[in-house]
């Protein structure tokens, strides 16, 4: 494996790079197209408010990166994990989503997401644990089999979402209209579960 603390500055458009680790690169509101980063580790890298458009990052890791508001124009993203990443204002949308690939293999652990849009797309088996996820738009996508576990889900978005079987253990702050979503056979801790029922104008008792 390569290791490299400058290779960054010598990215060029429309190259490949494999097996290579990036340590402490910042390519903040830097422009790349056409690279292909596979089996790839970015530790303690900037790339905050960068595009990367028409690339690819297959079997990639993200350690302790900095990659608010990062731009995935028409990017494919396959089998990548973000950990203890800064993902602020990320708008996952405009991400290249083959349809052939079902399960992108997305796993987010101990991120701050806030303010990210996930508007309707369909990441089967998305993994989220222990993050941030203030404000996030998870409105008209499709979820299912996903983990959402230990999560701050404070004023995020669900209108006719798809979370069948979605495990939202120890999760907090959920606010789901339980007749506009898609709930069949989901998981939550008992206190959550209950605040599910506030939006139906019941009386609980004990």
């Amino acid at each position: 494996m390569i290791e490299s603390d400058n290779v960054a500055r010598e990215w060029c458009n429309n190259d490949e790079y494999f097996d290579c680790i990036f340590n402490h690169i910042n390519v903040s509101q830097r422009h790349f197209s056409g690279i292909q980063f596979e089996n790839c580790t970015f530790n303690d890298c900037d790339l905050s408010e960068a595009i990367f458009k028409d690339c690819k990052f297959i079997h990639c890791n993200f350690n302790r990166c900095h990659m608010s508001v990062i731009k995935w124009l028409y990017t494919e993203l396959f089998d990548v994990n973000f950990i203890e990443c800064k993902l602020i204002g990320v708008d996952w949308t405009q991400a290249d989503w083959p349809t052939f690939r079902l399960h992108p293999e997305l796993v987010f652990k101990q991120c701050m997401l806030n303010g990210a849009s996930f508007f309707g797309l369909k990441l089967n088996e998305l993994t989220l644990e222990s993050c941030q996820l203030h404000d996030v738009d998870f409105r008209e996508g499709d979820f299912k089999h996903s983990t959402i576990r230990e999560c701050d889900l404070f004023q995020s978005q669900f209108m006719r979402t798809q979370l069948q079987s979605v495990d939202f253990t120890d999760s907090v702050h959920i606010e789901i209209d339980i007749l506009n979503n898609s709930l069949a056979k989901a998981t939550f801790s008992r206190l959550e579960a209950l605040n599910l029922l506030l939006g139906l104008d019941i009386t609980l008792v004990d």
